[in-house]
């Protein structure tokens, strides 16, 4: 199998099991910033290290799968006859209970911080931002066709998850956390 088909050469492309649409097309948009998003998730784990990646690296890689079958959601009109996975509550519930194993182990948030610290938690915190472009993108794309009821949810338990973690990780680099103060 080739990597290119030379079929998306004319500034489209085709959705899973519907037709073909432009690139600029918000499903488009939208799940390729959750690849893009992927991708950053990726990058943060390339930085772990050895003790940061023994607790949070499984998660964000049970993370980088959630976010195929998000894309592949997005990716699939709802009237398709193909039988994709979707995100469904139990992904949003997961994300919860890795937002409570962590932050129970973070000092409370009293002031807002800076992102950045260490590579792994300013990747994090990179990822969170790419996080609420997404679910921007996923809004924008639900006023104009119909899409899995979790997504945006998911999306923005997730945004949620990256901030926690990253907090965690730079806490277990001993990276202290700047904190925002007003001029």
């Amino acid at each position: 199998m080739k990597i290119y088909t030379k079929t998306g050469d004319s500034g489209t492309t085709g959705l899973f099991g519907g037709p073909r649409v432009l690139k600029s097309d918000s499903r488009i948009a939208a799940y390729g910033t959750v690849d893009e998003l992927n991708a950053v998730i990726g990058l943060a784990r390339s930085f772990l290290a050895d003790g940061e990646a023994t607790e949070v690296d499984p998660m964000l890689g049970d993370i980088q799968v959630e976010l195929f079958v998000l894309g592949a959601d997005l990716a699939t009109p709802s009237e398709a006859k193909v039988d994709v996975p979707r995100i469904e509550a139990n992904h949003v519930e997961q994300l919860e209970i890795k937002i409570d194993q962590l932050e129970e182990r973070l000092p409370p948030l009293t002031k807002f911080i800076l992102p950045g610290g260490g590579p792994a938690g300013a990747a994090l915190h990179t990822a969170r931002t790419v996080c609420r472009r997404a679910e921007r993108l996923v809004v924008q794309l639900q006023q104009e066709v119909s899409i899995g009821p979790e997504s945006l949810t998911y999306l923005n338990r997730l945004s949620d998850f990256l901030f926690v973690a990253s907090r965690f990780i730079n806490r277990c680099a001993g990276q202290e956390e700047e904190t925002w103060t007003p001029s």
